[in-house]
């Protein structure tokens, strides 16, 4: 690998921006494909680009035979986070969940009582009012962000700063008028109805779900399908 090709990736990780390596095995010519863009001799092959970006979708290294040859492709993808803004009853299996799943996970929640290291043990803990966790924590296209206090003075700031950001999953717990009403209080605030549609709101798959931990699952599993969708979306 070309130092400078090594050096963009160290700069992609850092900015937390999805990139694949190609590799042509017989002759050695590389290539960074993004999403949404690609630099290398191996960058004006469609057939090479499609199935970089697959890579990345996939978050799969390997050797992939095309009609271009062989071609090695190690994918530089930042990490999966899950935010969650509230350390209630749902949170705890949440947190557990997702950690399982992959997804660097981080509560937060200015009430220490509540997100504490006894309940959420191996869990990170963010202490900061919810917009300012949030923004500390810059959210990228690989963060969801779960709201679940059901209190407007934490879950509003949190959800205004999501919007803004290239999370790839919003949602935030509470009923259908729970979510009527948060609806008009982010329009106030100058969000668009299209803006606000980002809202998972109520949370996760309608599965009937009652108890603390069903509930995460049903949200654990509305996250998989936004995160899934996302990238065959940006891979298209």
């Amino acid at each position: 690998m070309k130092t400078s090709m090594l050096d963009q990736i160290l700069r992609d990780q850092e900015a937390k921006t999805p990139v694949a390596l190609a590799t042509e095995l017989a002759t050695g010519d590389q290539a960074l494909i993004y999403y949404d863009s690609a630099t290398g001799s191996l960058a004006n092959n469609p057939e090479i680009v499609a199935a970089a970006r697959q890579a990345i979708q996939d978050d799969k290294n390997g050797t992939v035979k095309l009609d271009a040859g062989e071609i090695y492709f190690q994918t530089f993808n930042p990490p999966l986070r899950m935010l969650i803004v509230g350390a209630v009853h749902i949170a705890q299996p949440l947190s557990r969940m997702a950690s399982v799943v992959g997804y660097d996970v981080t509560v937060v929640d200015p009430r220490q009582s509540f997100a504490s290291p006894e309940r959420f043990p191996g869990i990170s803990l963010n202490h900061e009012w919810p917009d300012d966790g949030l923004r500390e924590l810059d959210i990228d296209r690989r963060t969801a962000v779960v709201t679940l206090t059901h209190d407007p003075k934490l879950d509003d700031p949190a959800l205004g700063v999501a919007l803004r950001s290239d999370a790839f999953y919003i949602g935030s717990l509470g009923s259908r008028g729970t979510h009527a009403g948060r609806t008009e209080r982010l329009k106030g605030e100058g969000f668009t109805e299209a803006e606000i549609s980002r809202i998972k709101g109520p949370v996760g798959l309608n599965i009937g779900a009652i108890s603390p931990a069903e509930i995460a699952v049903s949200i654990l599993g509305e996250v998989t399908d936004c995160l899934h969708a996302k990238e065959k979306k940006a891979a298209a």
